[in-house]
């Protein structure tokens, strides 16, 4: 049997389930959410469970939320960690895929977080440290400031999904770790970065997969990420 933790997307707090006097789950903070559900533990029949989870619940003639990774993985990573958010009624509205290996720059290990999710769940602004519930805000800022030192610079990294160049701009997030924001599949995109220094792995070749459409059986599994259960 899986066990599954369940917390509030925006800010990891606990959920309440729907019940006669509130339709929805709710979280008493930030109010209706769709709840986040993290697996304690990682491995492929994790993944597989999740998978089918999202294709039961998408929804005739609208495309699943993608369960984005890095494949091939960069040499020496693993996959670290897989969560959905939604509920029966909602269906699922949001995934995290999660993976560690060494950082790009030495001086240890580093872990990066890629989310997938429609308007307004806030999970990947809860991951990059950013208020409100998506990163609409702090893109458009992005967008419009040259950056320090540089006119005309914005942060970005480019990276390949599903076989197609997808940016992602640098957007403000806590100091201790770097987070990039786009779009993908009509969908909002995140990848966070842990140390702020692991953010350089995105300049490299990074190709993301969905793992609903195929999991590949070479993935390597390593320990559960503390970002998805909790530390974030």
């Amino acid at each position: 049997m899986v066990t599954v933790a369940v917390s509030c997307p925006r800010c990891g707090g606990s959920v309440r389930a729907p019940d006669l006097m509130h339709p929805e789950s709710r979280c008493p903070d930030c109010g209706p959410v769709a709840p986040l559900h993290v697996p304690e533990h990682i491995g492929a029949e994790i993944v597989a469970s999740v998978v089918e989870h999202i294709q039961a619940a998408a929804q005739p003639q609208q495309p699943s939320v993608p369960l984005w990774c890095p494949w091939p993985l960069p040499p020496g990573w693993t996959t670290t960690g897989v969560a959905w958010a939604g509920d029966d009624r909602l269906g699922v509205r949001a995934t995290a895929v999660a993976c560690a290996g060494p950082a790009p720059l030495g001086g240890g290990p580093a872990d990066l977080v890629f989310v997938a999710e429609e308007p307004g769940v806030g999970l990947g602004t809860r991951y990059a440290g950013v208020p409100g519930p998506d990163a609409g805000p702090e893109l458009a800022e992005a967008l419009t400031d040259p950056g320090p030192g540089h006119p005309g610079h914005v942060g970005r990294a480019g990276i390949r999904v599903a076989g197609h160049p997808t940016p992602l701009w640098l957007v403000n997030s806590l100091p201790d770790r770097s987070a990039y924001a786009g779009e993908a599949r009509g969908m909002w995109l995140y990848a966070i970065a842990w140390p702020a220094s692991a953010g350089h792995l995105l300049a490299e070749d990074v190709l993301l997969h969905d793992l609903v459409e195929w999991t590949p059986p070479e993935l390597v599994y390593g320990a559960p990420s503390p970002y998805l259960h909790g530390k974030a």
